[in-house]
């Protein structure tokens, strides 16, 4: 049996092997140990093996789901080891092999290897979160990456240039990640797959064949790199799945200007899907999500994730939003027959991946059902906008399979099928007659045992059943002697403690007649699972269509019912690189403050081509973080075809948003706060254009006050000169105040605060003009630093701002400097100058003096 499990395990790789002995999955060796630990399970010992004791765990098989979900939350992956023939199969092939039937052992297979981006099962799946695996590849300078949520089919294509794959990857949220061996940028904790499976002839090959087509070309344009991450992709899931492949949709090319971009740090920073604590509470869709299905809740993360920058397909969006928002009573409706819905969308993938239930058939039968229900409930209003006309199609033209479910299955189909009883009566005459022939043998058996008591004088005794056994005669031990006469008709079969059991001619007949007929019944049922899985797959892509028109109409309604909540406005989209919001509002602050009866301040923010640039500054906990968060997600709130919180809002479109607002070390890479917020303001400057949205938040604060002054007055002058951007810029540095002299776009704005009896008052409220100071001591004192400290700080404070009034302060002479364009203009032509000289010397014709002393006069003039 080792060996046999050795031989697996070196098959299985990193993965823990889940070995099927009996009812239990086993796991020996360093993987019984990992397993042990993450589970919290019992770890004991099995024989030897190398003079040692063997470590070994296990799981029931029953139970086997809640521990798998476990293990994979932990980061482990892992290879289930089944049972691949019987016993009696077993017993055979030793036979045919001249091997002792004794010494036969079953034999066993990995059907299949369960890793975090290749679930399907509902109980370890998070309904309302998507499970992405993507595959990546660089071919030729360019990033192909090809994305999958399995327990749905969605699958997209896209490509990138490699300094853009961080953000592709933080937007697709990938559980798992599969890169070619060899790759030396390959993200942290990726799956290396052989190199030979990220072949674009390869890749475009599969798809062909996965999807039945001769040519690629009706569903997109995909380039090499393309086919290339999708053939690495589709090889993963083969080998994942040894072979079945789960349910794959057409491919769909992402176009690289369809949306909005954001890198990893921007959408930390703004806490989109989860908060900066990893979770969900106190992020940017937790505050906003109403949706009442997961497959809803799933779209509005994906359109959160990746706002749109066309403003056709924006409008269409916020249309149907506003459609909903304007009807209570169809809302209501809808979001009553919507919260009813089964996920039709991951039924479909759990049954073509050949892991589904009649359950899922019965999810299946009833969500299409609904489906035409809301079809029917929408046609018959009039007026309807453009998006809700092309939904409307897909809700429809699933009558014919919807019937074949209704007459085939039982109201509610149970979760295993191992035990038949899904198919309803009247579907199959030849299956109602096995179960009338199980059911009138098994009211023989009831008939049998009052006989038997009768002619017995045995009240007591009774006929059961069990699984080594089968139907056996079961009386009190006292009574065993009547049954044991030879001439009686019962012949004994086992001795208990305090029973003794018999068997007789007649119940082994009628125990026949029922297993015979149980079983042409359980063979019956399971050909017509087959039958009816085979009619849904085949109109795959048509279900999947229904699923995905019902999330996002799901969406719709929620961002409906979240706007009549909140008091939301629908934003108006333009081109134009403005933006103007009157009494803006932070979503999830907002909802914070109400939970706690307060009143959330909003503000106003009007950007244009002749204002673009706003100073903000003012004290700590005085707002401004909160205010340049909330405009940034205003903005994504509406390109994502939502209403936004805010009393009137003008979005010109954002084809970049950024943000750099705190920022944290990173010590797995070896980065200090510093680097980590400058790594992230180099990226601003090399990215953002004048379509550009920013949000930059105490640039140049981790190191010294000249150096990071410096900093953040080179910083905003950039932004200002050369990109061009819409940008908030959030500082306390006063000095920086000048730069309004000199920077015709920008303007300076503080958040308002006062002193009241020696105690600090936040008012959150943004005005114009700059700062007169920090409070940062007044701050200090609210949160509780000792008075005396204070006090010495205080004193400090004085003797540094008299010595600033004597000397002009740390930005003496800043007003003199020319702008950003200039001052590299002035370098240039310093440079200039040295090259004309250069330039004119006859280096062939010079005597070693002559040349030192010219070195020297370079010199000097630098």
């Amino acid at each position: 049996m080792m060996a046999q499990y050795s031989n697996l395990k070196t098959e299985a790789g990193d993965c823990l092997l889940f070995y099927r002995m009996g009812d239990f999955f086993e796991l020996f060796f360093e993987d019984a140990k990992i397993a042990a630990g993450v589970l919290d399970i019992a770890l004991t010992t099995r024989g030897e093996h190398a003079g040692e004791p063997v470590p070994m765990c296990g799981v029931p098989v029953h139970a086997a789901e809640n521990y798998l979900a476990r293990l994979i939350r932990a980061g482990c992956r892992v290879a289930i080891a089944e049972q691949v023939e019987t016993p009696e199969e077993a017993k055979a092939r030793a036979k045919r092999e001249g091997t002792p039937s004794s010494k036969a052992l079953v034999k066993r297979d990995i059907v299949r290897f369960v890793t975090a981006g290749t679930l399907t099962e509902e109980a370890l799946l998070e309904p309302r979160r998507a499970n992405m695996l993507a595959a990546v590849c660089d071919l030729r300078g360019t990033c192909g990456v090809a994305a999958c949520d399995i327990s749905t089919g969605a699958m997209q294509l896209e490509e990138c240039e490699p300094q853009r794959l961080p953000a592709v990857l933080a937007r697709i949220g990938a559980s798992e990640i599969v890169v070619p061996e060899g790759w030396n940028d390959m993200p942290v904790d990726a799956v290396v797959r052989p190199r030979g499976d990220f072949s674009s002839d390869r890749g475009e090959a599969q798809l062909k064949k996965v999807h039945g087509v001769a040519t690629l070309d009706g569903f997109a344009q995909f380039s090499r790199a393309m086919l290339a991450a999708a053939g690495g992709l589709v090889a993963y899931l083969e080998h994942a799945g040894r072979g079945d492949l789960p349910l794959l949709l057409p491919p769909t090319l992402r176009a690289s200007g369809g949306h909005m971009a954001m890198d990893e740090a921007t959408r930390a920073s703004l806490e989109i899907l989860a908060s900066q604590q990893g979770g969900r509470s106190g992020s940017l869709i937790a505050a906003i999500d109403r949706c009442v299905t997961g497959a809803g809740a799933r779209q509005l993360a994906e359109d959160l994730s990746a706002p749109l920058a066309e403003r056709a397909q924006i409008e269409a969006r916020l249309a149907l939003v506003d459609y909903m928002l304007g009807d209570p009573l169809l809302r209501g409706d809808l979001r009553t027959i919507l919260r009813s819905l089964p996920d039709i969308g991951r039924a479909l993938g759990r049954l073509v991946a050949g892991r589904g239930s009649p359950r899922d058939l019965g999810q299946i039968r009833d969500g299409l059902g609904e489906a035409r229900r809301l079809h029917e409930l929408l046609k018959a209003k009039g007026e309807r906008p453009a998006l809700l006309d092309q939904l409307l199609p897909s809700l429809a033209g699933h009558g014919e399979l919807t019937d074949l479910l209704s007459r085939a299955l039982v109201p509610a189909p149970p979760t295993e099928r191992q035990s038949g009883g899904y198919i309803a009566q009247g579907y199959d005459a030849a299956l109602d007659e096995l179960r009338e022939v199980s059911g009138s043998a098994r009211r023989a058996i009831a008939a049998m045992e009052a006989r038997y008591r009768s002619e017995t004088d045995t009240p007591s005794l009774k006929i059961k059943h069990n699984g080594v056994l089968g139907y056996f005669i079961e009386v009190p031990s006292k009574h065993a002697d009547k049954l044991m006469d030879a001439d009686s008709g019962f012949t004994h079969r086992q001795t208990m403690a305090n029973a003794v059991r018999f068997n007789s001619l007649t119940l082994h007949e009628e125990a026949s007649r029922i297993a015979e007929a149980g079983g042409h019944a359980l063979a019956a049922e399971e050909s017509h699972f087959e039958e009816l899985v085979d009619r849904i797959a085949a109109r795959r892509e048509a279900i999947a269509a229904t699923a995905a028109a019902l999330a996002r109409l799901d969406v719709a309604a929620g961002q409906a019912e979240r706007a009549s909540d909140g008091e939301w406005c629908r934003p108006r989209v333009s081109e134009e690189p403005m933006l103007a919001i009157e009494a803006g509002r932070h979503p999830v602050v907002e909802a914070a403050l109400a939970a706690n009866g307060e009143r959330f301040v909003a503000n106003d923010c009007s950007l244009s081509e002749k204002d673009r640039l706003w100073l903000v500054g003012g004290p700590n906990m005085g707002g401004k973080s909160t205010f340049l968060r909330q405009n940034a997600l205003i903005v994504l709130m509406a390109q994502a075809g939502g209403f936004v919180p805010a009393r009137s809002a003008h979005i010109g479109l954002v084809d970049q948003l950024f943000s750099r607002v705190g920022a944290s070390d990173n010590l797995a890479r070896g980065r200090s706060t510093f680097m980590v917020e400058m790594v992230e303001t180099a990226a601003i400057l090399s990215q953002a254009s004048e379509r550009s949205f920013v949000i930059l938040d105490e640039v140049g604060r981790g190191t010294s006050t000249y150096d990071g002054l410096a900093l953040a007055w080179a910083v905003a002058e950039a932004i200002h000169e050369t990109n061009r951007s819409r940008c908030l810029f959030a500082t306390h540095y006063h000095e920086m105040a000048r730069l309004a002299d000199s920077c015709d776009a920008l303007s300076l704005h503080h958040v308002r605060a006062k002193e009241w009896k020696g105690d600090l008052v936040l008012l959150h409220e943004l005005s114009e003009g700059a700062a007169d100071r920090s409070y940062g001591l007044a701050v200090a004192k609210l949160a509780g630093v000792p008075a005396p400290v204070v006090k010495r700080a205080r004193s400090v404070l004085d003797k540094l701002e008299k010595g600033r009034a004597e000397t002009g302060g740390i930005a003496a002479g800043l007003g003199e400097l020319p702008l950003f364009a200039a001052a590299m203009e002035a370098e240039e032509e310093e440079c200039d100058t040295l090259r004309e000289k250069l330039e004119g010397v006859d280096v062939d014709a010079l005597s070693p003096r002559e040349a030192l002393d010219l070195l020297y006069e370079l010199k000097r003039e630098i």
